[in-house]
């Protein structure tokens, strides 16, 4: 049975650069940074002050007020990025079976905000008044994707991938491989986060995984640079609209970009460092080309996983071994953290969304910041400003802890 096509007809986002997707991406192709002082809390004592929060986002735009407290912020974020996706996609006018329509959307960490207001109102008030009945199915992680399918009646697979900094990007491929095997016809995927919270911040900061940079926000992800001193929490949510091909074509969909290819593996080495050498990342994206049918020679732009950690340089050997002399010879690289700082679950979404936005309109997204270049990272990174090229394939790196590895190959709408 032949491989069905997948299209990308929808995308939604909801970023520290901006409530939509349009916003969003002008954002990215501008070289602005969406960090800033944290104000969801007071985080004075904290090593770290900053983060990417979601600003100026209003939940009532999409969810009901009296159903708002029945969900974590990072249930309201998924709700509204599905709610656009299906938007861009005309899936609000036009329908398919709903039998055939699935939801896989993650997140690494869930509903840590709503767990940590539950423990204090808990000791302040006892066991019988200071916990919500909706307590449990605020946090858990597969309620993102159990709302969603509510919402647009997803009779579908539903469930949630949980994969750390991979987990939006394992949600794509997984949701692709669902309609490839002819098991849903359309799937909602991608990851939501909301961990701008205390336990949050100073769990990252007790790890010493954070930058201090805390007098220049907009400067403090630094991916690639020598003077990178940790990643930058952020939230958010990224959901696309993946669709059998031949079925978005015959009802005269948009088609924004193609998933043509997909890869998932582990280091087995440690569980929060990658593998020396990034042996574990190249190895993914070898398998991400063979399971698109491409020449690593092929690919003209990579958005790396790259967070402004030392893994920077670990990845850079990871495409030196994958790709060889064209690395220095063709091959165009960014990481677009340094602008958005890290999603985690949602991060992996999130950049395979500007990869098909960037296949699109012929624009390749700049690493702001690049000011010191790592003398072990040197390879082209787009520095600064957004690269007008028009490329055809395009991939999409996503690696977390635990060694957890995943590729995505993106291809221009043909």
């Amino acid at each position: 049975m032949a491989r069905r096509r997948i299209a990308i007809t929808g995308i939604g986002l909801v970023t520290p650069l901006g409530v939509g997707t349009d916003v969003t991406w002008a954002s990215v192709c501008a070289g602005k940074s969406g960090i800033g002082p944290i104000t969801r809390f007071d985080a004075s004592e904290f090593t770290t002050t900053i983060a990417g929060e979601v600003r100026d986002f209003d939940p009532t735009r999409w969810i009901p007020k009296r159903h708002l407290r029945s969900m974590d912020r990072f249930i309201h974020y998924a709700i509204a990025a599905a709610d656009m996706a299906v938007k861009q996609a005309g899936l609000d006018v036009d329908k398919p079976d709903p039998d055939r329509w699935g939801c896989y959307v993650g997140a690494g960490m869930g509903g840590l905000g709503t767990i940590e207001a539950t423990y204090r109102t808990l000791t302040e008030k006892g066991p019988r008044h200071g916990i919500s009945p909706y307590f449990t199915p605020s946090v858990i992680i597969n309620l993102a994707p159990g709302q969603i399918s509510i919402v647009h009646d997803c009779r579908g697979p539903n469930m949630s991938m949980v994969s750390a900094c991979s987990t939006a990007a394992h949600s794509l491929g997984e949701a692709a491989r669902v309609i490839e095997r002819g098991d849903a016809d359309l799937m909602i995927a991608g990851g939501t986060e909301s961990t701008v919270t205390p336990l949050g911040i100073g769990g990252f900061c007790s790890a010493r995984a954070l930058s201090q940079r805390n007098d220049e926000p907009e400067k403090a992800s630094r991916p690639f640079t020598a003077s990178r001193d940790g990643f930058v929490l952020s939230e958010g949510a990224a959901v696309l609209i993946l669709e059998a091909y031949e079925r978005a074509q015959a009802r005269g969909a948009t088609i924004l970009a193609e998933l043509v290819g997909y890869a998932a593996n582990a280091d087995a080495h440690h569980i929060t460092s990658p593998a020396p050498g990034g042996v574990g990342a190249a190895k993914c994206m070898q398998l991400a080309l063979k399971d698109a049918g491409l020449a690593p020679e092929q690919i003209g732009y990579i958005n790396a996983h790259a967070t402004s950690t030392d893994a920077d340089a670990g990845e850079t050997a990871a495409m030196r071994t994958v790709f060889g002399k064209y690395a220095y010879a063709g091959l165009a690289v960014s990481s677009t953290k340094s602008m958005h700082g890290h999603l985690l679950g949602a991060a992996g979404g999130l950049e395979a969304a500007i990869s098909a936005l960037a296949l699109r309109d012929g624009i390749l997204p700049p690493t702001i910041n690049l000011d010191d270049p790592d003398p072990a990272c040197d390879l082209d990174y787009i520095p600064h400003e957004a690269r007008r090229v028009q490329v055809e394939y395009a991939m999409s790196n996503s690696f977390g802890f635990g060694g957890t590895n995943a590729a995505l190959v993106l291809r221009k709408a043909t």
